[in-house]
């Protein structure tokens, strides 16, 4: 009995190791107030985006919840207003695998919203989207959904995240960045089996912390920061989505100990948009409310440019449309059918998407790193 006993003890020792160090996420408690700001957050009608937005309701944001499904959405937002006792709290579609929704959304938002303050790109699909609830698409879905339509959606809102300044755009990433190796010369190509779309989730990952690298880079200077944004291991719908039903009994008691819940995944997205003092760590990767470092892949400058050039061709952006467009720029009409001679094709030419290494401008000709000092780094939250 009392090697019995010894026995249990132990293991809830250990649990208690485990949790406190690797489940239980530092709550956030960035800026009281945010009354008189408007956020909008993607993916936002359940688990950390939900969690998210209503952190960002409580605090008296006007919160834009951008989701793919009216009824998910208009639902959540009803959820929201309810327990934050926040009004404005709205609904409006968005479907990050549609390069034309992505624009029908910009176009929308930008008619009707006078400001926008915190971005947070927290729509992200798990491994096993390109073969369950949606038609095999000819491109690559996992990173249409995870990167392409973020970087759309991030470039034609730019000109309000401006005039807004000082704002912010977080893109919550995952620790699968680490695994994440970009392939320029197939970049958009079709994932076929569960082998290749975790591959390709890893990929687009990476993406996600090279573009926040680079869009740093891209706006120093202009008030608007950028983060990308770890949320830790996440009890969440899409964990047991793609799990076989007879197992989904097993797991969920197993996920219930050792994931955290969505409030807990939402922490450090709402750090990253919310923490005073963090603005001069603009473009760092950050989990559990620390600045965090990133393998030489998720710090290479030259890749995250070349990333950068290579999503303005697959998000199907002209030579005419740049970051530094004026504020009453408006997205072209996504109804508008899709031609070879459009200046916004849904499909880029798969020849015309990668410039070869030998023809790379040297990234420091284009732009440098912003400085980063040591002594700026935050504290825990």
């Amino acid at each position: 009995m009392e090697a019995l006993l010894l026995g249990v003890g132990l293991l809830l020792g250990a649990y208690v190791l485990v949790y406190y160090n690797l489940v239980k996420a530092p709550p956030c408690r960035g800026l009281a107030s945010l009354r008189g700001r408007t956020a909008v957050v993607t993916g936002a009608n359940s688990g950390i985006g939900k969690m998210t937005a209503l952190e960002l309701a409580r605090r008296g944001a006007r919160v834009v919840l951008a989701c793919r499904s009216r009824e998910r959405g208009e639902a959540a937002a009803f959820d929201l207003r309810q327990e934050s006792g926040n009004n404005e709290v709205i609904f409006m579609a968005l479907d990050l695998a549609s390069l034309a929704s992505v624009r029908a959304f910009a176009t929308a938002f930008l008619s009707s919203e006078p400001r926008l303050d915190i971005l947070i790109h927290n729509a992200a699909p798990a491994p096993g989207i390109s073969s369950c609830g949606r038609t095999r698409e000819p491109f690559n879905l996992l990173l249409r959904v995870n990167h392409i339509g973020p970087f759309l959606l991030t470039h034609l809102l730019l000109p309000r995240l401006k005039t807004s300044a000082p704002s912010r755009v977080v893109v919550v990433s995952s620790a699968a960045h680490r695994r994440g190796r970009l392939d320029f010369t197939r970049l958009d190509r079709p994932v076929v089996g569960w082998r290749q779309e975790l591959r390709a989730y890893a990929d687009s990952k990476l993406a996600n912390v090279l573009f926040a690298r680079e869009l740093a880079t891209q706006l120093e200077g202009t008030g608007v920061t950028c983060y990308a944004a770890h949320p830790g291991p996440v009890n969440s719908e899409l964990f047991l989505r793609h799990v076989p039903g007879w197992l989904r009994p097993l797991l969920r008691p197993l996920a219930w100990l050792v994931l955290r819940a969505p409030r807990g995944g939402a922490q450090t997205p709402l750090y990253c948009a919310l923490q005073e003092g963090i603005e001069p760590l603009s473009g760092r990767y950050f989990a559990n409310c620390h600045v965090e470092e990133v393998p030489p892949a998720a710090r290479d400058d030259r890749a995250a440019h070349r990333l950068w050039e290579a999503s303005r061709k697959l998000a199907g952006l002209g030579p005419g449309e740049d970051a530094e467009s004026d504020e009453d720029s408006q997205p072209e009409d996504p109804g508008t059918p899709s031609s070879p001679s459009s200046p916004h094709p849904e499909e880029p030419t798969a020849s015309e998407l990668y410039p070869s290494p030998q023809n790379s401008t040297d990234r420091s000709t284009v732009t440098r790193r912003i400085p980063v000092k040591a002594e700026l780094e935050p504290q825990a939250c």
